[in-house]
Formats: C-alpha cells, sequence, structure tokens
C-alpha cells in the first residue's frame, strides 16, 4: 500500500512538471506576443497622428507667416482652421511670437503671457520638436513660423505655432486590446493545463507500465525481459534495464556457481586424503614404502588445498575497495626477464620456447608484486596448456607516452570462441578434465583481471582454438588515482 502511495505521488509530480513545462512553453511566448501586439498598435497609432498632425500644421504654419496672423489674429479663416483642427483631435493650440509671447491660446487662457519652456527656445533656434506624453495621453509638436519663400536654413523664425494632440482615443483602444489580449491568454491557459494533463497522463502511462514490469520482477512474479516499446526513449530505457537484468542474472548464477566451485574445490583434497588416510588406517601392516606414498599424496592435497585458499584469500583482499596498491617505479623489461627465468625450466621439462621481445626501456609506476602475479599467471598457462609435442610463448614488451603495452602470444591448443567471454571468471576451466591433470585452482585469471584494473589498465584475449591464444595488456605508466 505504501508503495502505492509513493508511485502515485511520483507519478503525479512528473504531470505536475510536465504541466508546469507546456504551461510555460505556451504562456510565456502568449505574453510576449500580446505585449508585443498592443505596443506595436501604440507606436503605429501614435505615429500615423504625429504624421498627419504634422502635415496639416506645416502647412498652417506657412498659413499664419503669409496672412501675417502674428500681428492680426482676427483672421477668421486661420481661426477656422484651428476650430477644425483641436475638434478634430481634441488638442490645443498656441500661436507664440519671436518674443516669446503668446499671442492666440485656443484655450483662451494664457493669451499675452511669454512661454519660456524648453520645446519654444528650441523652435525658436530653428530646432523643431515632436514629444509623445503616454502618462497624459498627449502629443506635443512645435513648428516654426517662417518665411516660406525661403530656405528653411535661411529663413528666420519669426514666431512658434504649439500644437498639443490627445491621444486618449489610442490609449482606450490599447486598453481593450489588453483587455481582450488577457482574455484570450486565459482562454490560452485553461485550455493549455486541460490538454496538459491529458497529454502528461499519455506520456506517463509508459512510465507507469515500466514500474509495474520492474516491480513484477522485484516481487519474483516474472522472470523475463520487460517490453515498453510505446515511444523511442522509453524503449532505450527498458533495453538497458534488460542489459542490466541479464548482467545481475549473470552475476547471480556465476555467484552460485561459484560457491559450488570452491565448495567442490574445497571438498575434493579432503575427499581425497580422507580417503588415503582411511586406506592406511584399514593397513595397519602395510609396508614402509606404501605408507610413504600415501603421505606423499596427501602432502599434495594439503598443498593443493593451500594453494586455492591462498588465492581465494587473494582474491578476497582485492575485492575490498580498502585494497592498496603499493605503488612504486618498476623497471618493467627487468621485471619480465625474472618471470621469464623463474618459468623457464618449466617450459623446458614442457619442451616450450619462451621469448621475449623488448623494443625500448620501459618503467611504469606499478605494485611490482601484484603486476608480477599477473604476468606469471598468464605466461604460466601458456606453457601449461601448449602443444604435447613443444611450441612457443612470445612475450612483447612496447609503450607510447600514456601507456605500457604488453602482449603474450603462444601456438597452444587455444580457447573455444564461446569460453572466451568466461575465461576471467573464478573456478570457470575450459576443459575440466584437461585441466585436472594439469593441476591449478582455476583463479589464475581472475586474479590477473582483477589486478589490470585495479591498475587502471585493460586486458584482451584473442584466440583460435588448435592455433594458439594471444592476451594483450595495457597499463598507464603513471599511476591514476
Amino acid at each position: 500500500m505504501k508503495k502505492k502511495i509513493k508511485h502515485f505521488a511520483f507519478y503525479r509530480s512528473i504531470r505536475f512538471y510536465i504541466m508546469i513545462l507546456l504551461f510555460i512553453m505556451g504562456i510565456v511566448p502568449s505574453i510576449i506576443v500580446e505585449s508585443v501586439i498592443v505596443q506595436s498598435y501604440e507606436d503605429r497609432a501614435v505615429s500615423q497622428r504625429t504624421v498627419m498632425v504634422k502635415n496639416q500644421c506645416e502647412i498652417l504654419a506657412d498659413q499664419l507667416f503669409n496672412r501675417n496672423y502674428l500681428s492680426d489674429t482676427s483672421d477668421d479663416v486661420i481661426n477656422g482652421e484651428f476650430n477644425m483642427l483641436t475638434g478634430i483631435y481634441g488638442g490645443r493650440i498656441l500661436v507664440i511670437n519671436r518674443d516669446s509671447r503668446i499671442v492666440m491660446d485656443t484655450f483662451n487662457i494664457d493669451n499675452g503671457k511669454y512661454s519660456l519652456s524648453q520645446e519654444v527656445t528650441d523652435c525658436l533656434n530653428g530646432k523643431e520638436t515632436s514629444h509623445y506624453d503616454r502618462a497624459n495621453n498627449y502629443i506635443e509638436l512645435t513648428f516654426r513660423i517662417k518665411d516660406p519663400d525661403k530656405k528653411s536654413s535661411d529663413a528666420e523664425t519669426a514666431g512658434v505655432l504649439l500644437v498639443s494632440v490627445s491621444t486618449t482615443e489610442i490609449s482606450i483602444s490599447k486598453g481593450i486590446l489588453e483587455e481582450r489580449g488577457t482574455m484570450i491568454l486565459a482562454i490560452i491557459t485553461v485550455v493549455i493545463l486541460i490538454l496538459g494533463y491529458i497529454l502528461s497522463g499519455i506520456l506517463v502511462k509508459p512510465l507507469q507500465k515500466i514500474t509495474r514490469s520492474i516491480e513484477g520482477i522485484t516481487d519474483g512474479y516474472q522472470d523475463e525481459s520487460i517490453s515498453v516499446n510505446d515511444y523511442r526513449e522509453t524503449k532505450l530505457i527498458t533495453d538497458a534495464f534488460n542489459r542490466m537484468l541479464a548482467r545481475v542474472k549473470t552475476v547471480d548464477d556465476s555467484r552460485e556457481e561459484f560457491v559450488s566451485n570452491v565448495s567442490h574445490e574445497l571438498k575434493t583434497p579432503l575427499t581425497s586424503m580422507k580417503v588415503l588416510a582411511d586406506v592406511l588406517n584399514q593397513n595397519p601392516d602395510a609396508p614402509i614404502e606404501e605408507y610413504r606414498d600415501f603421505m606423499k599424496d596427501i602432502s599434495a592435497e594439503i598443498d593443493r588445498e593451500n594453494s586455492i585458499i591462498t588465492d581465494l584469500l587473494a582474491l578476497v583482499k582485492m575485492d575490498k575497495k580498502s585494497a592498496d596498491l603499493n605503488i612504486t617505479d618498476v623497471n618493467i623489461n627487468d621485471e619480465l626477464e625474472q618471470i621469464i627465468k623463474r618459468l623457464k625450466p618449466i617450459a623446458d621439462k614442457a619442451h616450450v620456447e619462451l621469448i621475449l621481445d623488448s623494443f625500448r626501456p620501459i618503467t611504469a609506476q606499478v605494485d611490482e608484486t601484484k603486476i608480477s602475479l599477473a604476468f606469471t599467471n598468464i605466461i604460466e598457462n601458456a606453457i601449461k596448456y601448449n602443444r604435447p609435442e613443444g611450441g612457443w610463448v612470445r612475450v612483447s614488451l612496447n609503450a607510447d607516452r600514456k601507456y605500457c603495452y604488453t602482449t603474450i602470444a603462444d601456438n597452444g591448443i587455444g580457447i573455444p570462441e564461446e569460453s572466451l567471454n568466461n575465461i576471467f571468471e573464478r573456478f570457470y576451466r575450459v576443459d575440466k578434465s584437461h585441466s585436472r591433470e594439469i593441476g591449478g585452482t582455476g583463479l589464475g585469471l581472475a586474479i590477473t583481471k582483477k589486478v589490470i584494473v585495479m591498475h587502471r589498465g585493460a586486458i584482451r584475449v584473442k584466440s583460435k582454438l588448435g592455433e594458439g591464444t594471444t592476451f594483450s595488456i595495457r597499463i598507464p605508466l603513471v599511476h591514476i588515482v
């Protein structure tokens, strides 16, 4: 019950985040678009009104000069145009002479007063201005009153036409657009939330299938791989899980086989010793030579048992995270020469030729004891599993700026292709009957691989049955912590 509640909360969180993501992806662009549209409308409307007023006022400014309006403001034609202009645009017009005195105000408020604003001063100095006051909803423009027959740069400014045009209707239209935009955004929000809820449910459904399948495997109700191919992503997840599951099963099988092998390997010498001891007990009058032979066999079985236990303890020690390496600078050339020298009597007895090819002097930061053990295990195996009539084992050593490369090749009996992936497993034997005759604990290659991995190296093997085997080892020259 608790598990179901946790899963429900988990999927609810996923759906929530998906809805939030869809909301952000849908609403934020909509808000930006709405803001851009409203602002574009306002800018365009103000620009159009400014151009229209400016065109009319430029003509009006010329008429003011030609009809000498600055001296006589009783001109009905000009006043009529003023009334029409202010009526259409809901604005105010001021006519200011050269002395900054207001000769006419359409509001009849400031007639006869002086205007000392910056805009008027600039216009009297030849600079016409245009300003939009968004806060107070008006456009203010200034126009020079000058002789229209003279060039703009040469004509003297006789006065200023100051026009203020209302933009209240633009502001109202903008407000209506914003209200409608807000309404549309609200509708979009509701639609996105509904679609997001539905879509998130569809997206989460395959994940729920995966969870149920994993729970079935975890609870022991299912012993097969899972398959949820609704989306490419879920297929990748299930494929990765199936590979992990296969690996777990392999490890589990390997563990069971390891326990079985350990029991068998440890029990076999004990059984042999018991049989030998029983025979001796049942024949107290046996000749001394027979006693010596039996005791020799018992001693050999004890040595074998001790070898298995020693290798097992070595593996256990290497498996611990706290396993330390005693790193020193080691001359790999000298190390391989010493190993070849130690193993030469075994090779000579098996009529196997040992060859060492060193292409350059190599010094690496390694644990000398462990790396020597790894090389010894492989070379000794190459000797033991060589041709009955004799063969060769070639050890090649080379390096680049980063790695030391060691190749151990032989022309022995080889390894079947189906066994190549298993030879580094503990107690694995390709040919159990032949391996028993040769001897060994079945842990050598497992120890070797562990040593190489501890040094952050890599080991690869290539083999062909009846033709020989090649091990390739790569180890960093500088120890990687």
